[in-house]
């Protein structure tokens, strides 16, 4: 039987996969970002429809609900995003750097 807040997890999951879909066929994203973003939400949906597929995972950690398990996933890969986005944006940030230097010595 599945319940409400399963429910909202399929909905979002799924919304999620049709988001994805429209940036790939907007050229917004690559194929291989695409395929890593279709298999993310895939599974999402997969373990909101089936949690206990996870309990094994969570036993063997000593942890006492697979909730438990999802929660310390789902904080890792928050940490890592974030890391990522820091890098990324460091990098953009010294891209407009050097070329707002490189308009500036052009009109001097």
């Amino acid at each position: 039987m599945i319940l409400g807040i399963q429910m909202v997890g399929i909905l979002f999951g799924l919304l999620m996969l049709y988001f994805a879909f429209i940036h790939f066929k907007r050229k917004e994203m690559k194929n291989f970002e695409f395929s890593i973003w279709l298999i993310i939400w895939i599974f999402f949906v997969f373990l909101t429809i089936f949690p206990n597929s996870l309990d094994f995972i969570a036993s063997t950690l000593n942890l006492v609900r697979t909730m438990d398990f999802l929660t310390v996933m789902g904080f890792l890969f928050l940490i890592g995003l974030t890391y990522h986005n820091y890098f990324v944006t460091k990098k953009n940030e010294k891209n407009i750097e050097k070329i707002v230097r490189e308009i500036s010595l052009k009109d001097k």
